[in-house]
């Protein structure tokens, strides 16, 4: 057996340079490159591997790893999970700041590796640098805090665990089912040890990403639900895209007129000028899909995991005889609230449903109510977009500026707050990708970082960042990232001095204003932020805009920037789009001295009367 002695850096890095993907037809490298911030527990070992790789599994320096590890998951969701990054840091805080990352891709199915320097596995210098001790396990580290927001864990203590942890690692990433994001804890003494590895362990291999079929048992009962059904509707989620299948969705929902809801992450599988589309479900959904969802007897999810905002809290689906099922590639997410699982990938299903379906169509008179409510909403759209006199634009109306002024094929970013609500009801996707929401975690701070990944991505489309002042504040530092890199994005800035959609939500819940808007917080003065001049520090070009027509204008020269773009709006805090929507459980105190409380829990307790929580 021929071998080669190479460090355990050296091996990892070797080996993940020759995994491949078939992407359109060709072969490319699985991992587009790496995030790396060098600390004492990585540069030596895995920099300079790193180093070494070069152009074969190219290297990048962020600002802050919460943040690389985001544009990393972005750059996965981007490219539908056909090819992914890596990300490594330090030992301590470098590894701990990933741990929300994360999160967010466990929670979104979305394939990042993780590699964080983890302590000695010699223990002969202990308690090193940034170590966190254990008084009860000497075995325990920082990195275990990855264990439970990871799809796969492993810590690397001798070099040769390699060859067993690399190939499971790359399994998981490329696993439909199984995809989510991996951590493989690297001790750094172990990252300079040497091994004599197989050199058969580094032969280039390509990954499939596999297409599994339904059994077609199940293929067939849905099909016979479906003839039965008056009132059938699809809820189209993330899977939709991940599996490619949004050509399948388009050409079953135009041939039987299926009506469509989507999810945060199934917007975009349907053009939104299909006849079949719906639009937003649930908490942020339109008034036509949410009607539809009320009076359906039959739901179907397609690559959904049916989360309380796609659900209503599970009071969304009201008909009394309303039968659910559940297509998805996981056994996990296909037998949720008692669906009728059929188990496979979504363009598999839907080929196969569409043959067994042959020339059937909805009822008549349920296309109808359909369109019927389609219609009312476009009127509904209208109203909540279009410019008015108010002295501070809603969001709303600078959704529907930014819409407008941007090509069909642009790509909108965002994530928390009171927009991603707004854009799931009011963006009107054109395109498959062009919707890039991270509401699975809802996390602040994903939205910059999210935007650099997805502009890597799909660097012949322009890439809108949407970002609340709040979310901005928390994380802002890849914008100086983008610029260094060429990347340019459009960071549109709304800027509603606090955290508006709490502050909304806080009230609707019968409390106070309290801590969430800037004026209701405790302080000594109102800081005046300047984001325009911050941004302009970071390396973009910015400007503050006043109004709809100035930030229209102020998007066309973003759009002939060269590089980063940042225009910053005020907007009021206090003003939602009040058509659509749909009940969302927010538990208020059972006691309360305050009235408004009071009279909020007696409203909520009606509210959990319409939940179905025995299915």
């Amino acid at each position: 057996m021929t071998t080669l002695r190479l460090t355990g850096a050296q091996a990892a890095v070797r080996y993940l340079a020759a995994q491949f993907v078939e992407l359109d037809g060709a072969e490319v490298p699985y991992f587009a490159g790496v995030w790396a911030i060098f600390g004492h527990g990585n540069v030596a070992g895995l920099g300079e591997a790193l180093y070494g790789a070069g152009e074969d599994l190219p290297t990048f320096r962020a600002h802050n790893e919460q943040a690389m590890a985001h544009a990393a998951i972005a750059y996965a969701k981007q490219m539908r999970r056909r090819r992914a990054m890596i990300c490594t840091t330090s030992i301590g805080p470098g590894a701990t700041n990933m741990v929300t990352a994360a999160a967010l891709a466990h929670v979104n199915r979305l394939p990042v590796l993780l590699l964080p320097g983890d302590v000695y596995a010699s223990r002969r210098p202990d308690p090193v640098l940034q170590q966190v001790e254990d008084f009860g396990d000497g075995t325990v580290s920082a990195n275990d805090c990855f264990r439970p927001v990871s799809r796969y864990f492993d810590r690397i203590q001798r070099p040769e665990q390699l060859l067993a942890a690399l190939p499971r690692a790359m399994a998981v990433l490329t696993d439909p089912a199984e995809c989510g994001p991996v951590t493989l804890a690297f001790c750094q003494d172990v990252q300079a040890e040497a091994f004599d590895f197989p050199e058969s362990f580094f032969v280039r291999r390509t990954w499939a990403i596999r297409r599994q079929p339904a059994d077609p048992r199940d293929v067939a009962e849905l099909a016979a639900m479906i003839d039965a059904a008056k009132s059938p509707l699809i809820v189209a989620g993330g899977g939709v895209l991940y599996s490619q299948a949004e050509t399948q969705l388009q050409a079953l929902a135009a041939r039987t007129g299926l009506p469509v809801a989507e999810t945060q992450a199934g917007k975009g599988a349907l053009a939104w000028d299909h006849p079949s589309n719906l639009g937003a479900i649930g908490v942020t959904g339109t008034s036509a899909a949410n009607a539809a969802a009320e009076a359906a007897d039959l739901v179907i999810g397609v690559g959904t995991r049916l989360q309380d905002f796609t659900t209503g809290s599970r009071a969304l689906f009201a008909h009394p005889d309303r039968r659910l099922v559940q297509v998805n590639v996981a056994t996990f997410d296909a037998h949720k609230h008692g669906a009728t699982p059929v188990v496979g990938d979504a363009r598999a299903v839907l080929d196969e449903l569409s043959a067994v379906l042959g020339d059937w169509r909805v009822p008549d008179a349920w296309r109808a109510r359909c369109a019927t409510g389609l219609a009312a909403w476009e009127d509904a759209w209208s109203a909540a977009t279009v410019a008015n006199d108010a002295a501070l634009p809603s969001d709303a109306q600078v959704v529907g500026a930014v819409w407008r002024s941007l090509p069909s094929d642009a790509v909108v970013v965002c994530a928390a707050g009171g927009l991603p609500g707004e854009l799931h009801r009011l963006w009107k996707a054109s395109h498959p990708g062009g919707y890039h929401l991270e509401y699975g975690f809802s996390c602040m701070g994903y939205e910059i970082a999210g935007g650099l990944g997805a502009k890597l991505a799909a660097p012949g489309r322009e890439v809108v960042v949407m970002v609340g002042d709040g979310s901005y504040l928390m994380m802002n530092s890849e914008i100086a990232t983008s610029v260094m890199m060429g990347a340019k994005l459009i960071v549109t800035v709304l800027d509603n001095r606090g955290f508006g959609c709490i502050n909304r939500l806080q009230q609707e819940v019968g409390g106070e204003p309290f801590n969430n808007l800037l004026a209701d917080a405790r302080h000594e003065s109102l800081p005046q932020i300047d984001f325009a001049a911050h941004a302009a520090s970071l390396g973009a070009r910015s400007e503050k805009v006043a109004g709809i027509a100035e930030l229209e204008a102020a998007l066309g020269r973003a759009q002939a920037s060269d590089r980063t773009y940042v225009v910053v709006i005020d907007t009021d805090p206090a003003i939602s789009t009040e058509a659509g929507g749909a009940w969302w459980d927010v538990a208020v105190p059972e006691v309360s001295e305050r009235p408004q409380v009071r009279a909020a829990r007696a409203e909520y307790e009606a509210r959990m009367k319409q939940q179905r929580t025995g299915d």
